[in-house]
């Protein structure tokens, strides 16, 4: 087994953990993730509105 799948499992492994021993938290975080992902995208639809405006 290669160095990238053993961390990639590992890295899986630990947000599973996470998820399961601290649901609320991993809720927080995702929404936190979501929001972030959100603003983005509307920055950028704002940016390519304000080129053919």
């Amino acid at each position: 087994m290669n160095l990238k799948k053993i961390l990639l499992l590992a890295v899986v492994a630990l947000l599973v953990f996470y998820l399961i021993t601290q649901p609320t938290q991993s809720a927080n975080a995702v929404q936190t993730v979501l929001g972030w992902l959100r603003d983005g995208a509307e920055a950028i639809i704002t940016f390519v509105k304000s080129l053919f405006a």
